[in-house]
């Protein structure tokens, strides 16, 4: 008896944590990239992916706020990331491909260029999921 509540335990705790997960093409259009560039207004360093937050202005000069979704944090410490690489307030350029969903301000990130400079890997699963050092989209 123990055993089978043990094992109907760990199946419902790997159904629920692989439900969570998404895969890129059910929610991101990888045809549909997009670069802005804004001020970061919040930082989630968490599992499974970080998120990041950005102000942006629209063609009408309207704020409106991003929301991108990073790779998971040990994917971005291999690309030099680290928890306080962005902070609110810092300026940023982000490729990213948008949320199939129009209506949300949504995205999946490519590369940030850092408010010093550098052009780092997002850690996004989509397609051409990777940086250059010109910080443009594509294989390195």
């Amino acid at each position: 008896m123990r055993l089978s509540l043990l094992t109907t335990a760990i199946a419902l705790a790997a159904a629920s944590s692989a439900a969570a997960h998404h895969s890129f093409a059910a929610e991101y259009d990888a045809s549909n990239q997009i670069t802005v560039a804004g001020t970061i207004t919040k930082v989630e360093w968490t599992n499974p992916h970080t998120w990041f937050y950005l102000d942006v202005k629209d063609a009408q000069g309207r704020t409106v706020n991003w929301a991108i979704e990073g790779g998971a944090p040990t994917v971005l410490y291999r690309e030099g990331w680290k928890p306080t690489s962005l902070k609110a307030g810092d300026m940023v350029t982000v490729t990213f491909a948008r949320a199939k969903d129009a209506s949300k301000n949504q995205g999946n990130a490519y590369l940030f260029k850092l408010p010093d400079g550098r052009c780092v890997f997002a850690g996004s699963s989509g397609p051409g999921g990777s940086g250059t050092d010109n910080c443009t989209p594509g294989r390195r």
